[in-house]
């Protein structure tokens, strides 16, 4: 049996078992595909034959083709669980991963919009009042209003909004509700009005305007405009306008563990990297307030 055979099955086994996302899934394709090419591995006897040495070369080989310590890790871990995975369907009697450790992960803070940047009566300048522009505003005022996750958001459908909250299906197929203002259902019933015109027969939420479902490229261009036309940042994704959502809660009072459940984090600590960009936040406020902190 073939390795990239048992690498479909793998994947299956993400998808129909795991419930792993799509955009998951091709990650983790894509990273083990890698490594079995690096290795040269063609036959379940080569697999036999990996062992921590190997799986070392190649983590140092991504490390010098500059990879950087965060994305090595990621690989590492889709990986280890592919080797889980073939121990557990018996393939192979134990896995190479256990005397592996990756290296250390590089703190970087989430990117973030500030606040002036997102200001309603700048943004709201950046779009058309036709179907595409009424439909791209909604879309990246729930992203910025809710925190939705890119996947999260091309998943919704009718059903899920309502005029006080939408349903989210996250990860894991856990699923959290999270508040709208009467503001932002205006926009969703703005949306719905043009829709209709396109006589959609499934149940998706969020459409092109031939009536089709959405897909994350197309998702993650439109974003990566507005955010461009909108701010100054490096990065311009759906994500960060998560981040964004995220860090603008904290910087005014929200806590943590009411942002954790917002954004569907399964522990507390996913969230507490949000802690660092709002203490930026009240240093900046500190010093300029308070008499001891100006600067002279």
């Amino acid at each position: 049996m073939a390795p990239f055979f048992m690498l479909d099955g793998f994947i299956d086994y993400l998808t129909t078992q795991k419930r792993f996302s799509e955009h998951t899934c091709l990650a983790y394709h894509k990273d083990i595909k890698q490594f079995l090419e690096f290795a040269d591995i063609d036959s379940i006897e080569d697999l036999k034959e990996v062992d921590s040495r190997l799986v070392r070369g190649w983590m140092v080989d991504l490390i010098e083709n500059d990879y950087l310590n965060n994305s090595v890790n990621r690989k590492l871990s889709s990986l280890r669980t592919y080797f889980k995975w073939l121990v557990k369907e018996q393939y192979l009697k134990s896995s190479p991963m256990q005397m592996v450790k990756g290296p250390k992960n590089q703190k970087r803070l989430p990117s973030f919009a500030q606040r002036q940047e997102l200001d309603e009566a700048k943004t709201e300048s950046l779009f058309t009042e036709d179907f595409d522009g009424v439909r791209d505003r909604l879309m990246f005022e729930m992203f910025y209003q809710t925190g939705i996750r890119s996947s999260e958001l091309i998943g919704l459908i009718d059903i899920d909004v309502n005029s006080s909250q939408i349903k989210v299906l996250g990860k894991r197929s856990k699923e959290r509700v999270i508040p709208i203002s009467k503001d932002f259902y205006k926009l969703v019933e703005g949306y719905r009005s043009m829709r209709l015109e396109l006589h959609v027969t499934h149940g998706n939420f969020f459409v092109l305007n031939n009536g089709k479902k959405l897909y994350e490229k197309f998702v993650y261009r439109k974003i990566n405009r507005y955010l461009g036309k909108a701010t100054g940042l490096e990065k311009k994704s759906p994500h960060v306008l998560r981040h964004t959502f995220a860090t603008h809660m904290l910087n005014n009072g929200a806590g943590l563990e009411v942002l954790k459940e917002l954004l569907g984090h399964a522990s507390l600590s996913a969230t507490q990297v949000y802690t660092h960009n709002s203490f930026a936040e009240i240093t900046s406020i500190y010093s300029q307030s308070h008499p001891r902190g100006q600067k002279k």
